[in-house]
């Protein structure tokens, strides 16, 4: 297995600026996730703050909004654990390097969730996000420095 993780830079080496990418935004949500958990869990929340603030965008969909209306804003609890565990196997994915492309696309909904929320100031930096998502979604960086070449060598198939 380790034979094969060094292997990756000799065939997929192409690859290596993506996949360091790949690795800072798994330090990168790892280290999200620690944060949320502390000020969203730990501490006394700002969630509905927040969402009532997003709610004021009129760009926001309709869909979406009563999502936020009926779902989140009764159960904010329960999502703000659901967002550190995302978060947290997000950034570990990105880590390691396995299932990067299932994981990517998690993120990419993830950051589909954060542009709709975000304010107008920040928004540029989530399609930033997005963007570097879906590339590596599409590139499969976890082929190279990742766990994801050692299963791709033996197990043909998209998940790889």
């Amino acid at each position: 297995m380790f034979q094969s993780y060094f292997e990756s830079l000799k065939y997929v080496g192409h690859l290596l600026p993506i996949s360091f990418l790949r690795i800072f935004l798994g330090y990168y949500y790892i280290q999200q996730a620690i944060k949320d958990w502390k000020v969203h869990i730990l501490g006394n929340s700002v969630v509905s703050d927040l969402l009532v603030e997003a709610l004021n965008k009129t760009q926001m969909p309709f869909w979406y909004r009563v999502f936020l209306t009926e779902h989140l804003m009764s159960h904010w609890t329960f999502y703000a654990f659901v967002l550190v565990g995302v978060q947290v196997v997000i950034g570990v994915s990105y880590l390691l390097g396995y299932v990067v492309r299932p994981t990517a696309v998690l993120a990419t909904l993830l950051g589909l969730n954060f542009l709709v929320i975000a304010p107008a100031s920040q928004e540029i930096y989530y399609k930033l996000l997005l963007a570097c998502h879906i590339m590596i979604a599409w590139v499969g960086a976890g082929r190279c420095l990742g766990l994801d070449y050692y299963f791709y060598k033996r197990y043909r198939g998209f998940w790889w």
